[in-house]
């Protein structure tokens, strides 16, 4: 997945092949509706499943860049430990689905949780809806918790990292789409976004940790 550079996620051929198929059959049998239905699935499977290139970046040492494209729900001060901000981006069928890598890090723990796909993220869909929690850290134990969870989606979440990988920033890392992603940070990080703005993976600051 990190080293994907087709213009259309491999993840998604079986879903753009067999819209192609049914288009192929509906069109030799001259069913018009459902001809053009199989087109509409394979125009929407290629775009939700698109790989464009990103730019990389370069800001000050330390940068968090956002881990998915879409908008900031929310930024809330928590009482934690281990983290004192929480924000929610929220991505939707017409974001990228690639995940990127936050900063330079290695993935200290991976937890995916399959389930429900409920379309509305209440405190039962919370519960029950699929999800998967992350944890980076760099060497200077700088640690940030991101946490997947699937909105109504037509495929579930893909995490293509292992426990203990050393990672660049902006590298992919899986794919979820049409969900809510959740960042946990800790005290000494300064951040740079607003609630209601847009934000791109590997592109978009999120912020920096102090030190």
């Amino acid at each position: 997945m990190r080293n994907n550079l087709s213009p259309v996620a491999k993840e998604g051929l079986k879903y753009i092949g067999c819209s192609l198929l049914l288009f192929a059959i509906f069109a030799v049998l001259d069913f018009e509706i459902l001809e053009f239905m199989a087109f509409f699935a394979l125009l929407f499977f290629v775009f939700i499943y698109r790989n464009p290139e990103r730019a990389t970046v370069i800001y000050e040492k330390n940068s968090v860049v956002s881990p998915v494209d879409g908008v900031v729900l929310s930024i809330e001060e928590i009482d934690n430990k281990e983290y004192a901000y929480k924000i929610e981006i929220e991505s939707s069928y017409f974001d990228v689905a690639f995940l990127r890598v936050p900063f330079n890090s290695s993935l200290k723990s991976v937890n995916i949780k399959r389930g429900a796909r409920l379309s509305k993220i209440g405190v039962l869909a919370k519960k029950i809806n699929e999800h998967a929690e992350l944890v980076f850290e760099d060497e200077k134990s700088n640690k940030m918790k991101v946490l997947h969870m699937l909105k109504c989606s037509v495929d579930e979440i893909k995490i293509g990292i292992s426990e203990g990988q050393n990672l660049l920033q902006s590298l992919r890392y899986g794919l979820m789409i049409n969900g809510v992603t959740t960042l946990y940070l800790p005290q000494n990080f300064r951040l740079n976004i607003g609630v209601g703005q847009e934000v791109t993976a590997s592109e978009s600051l999120i912020g920096y940790f102090s030190k």
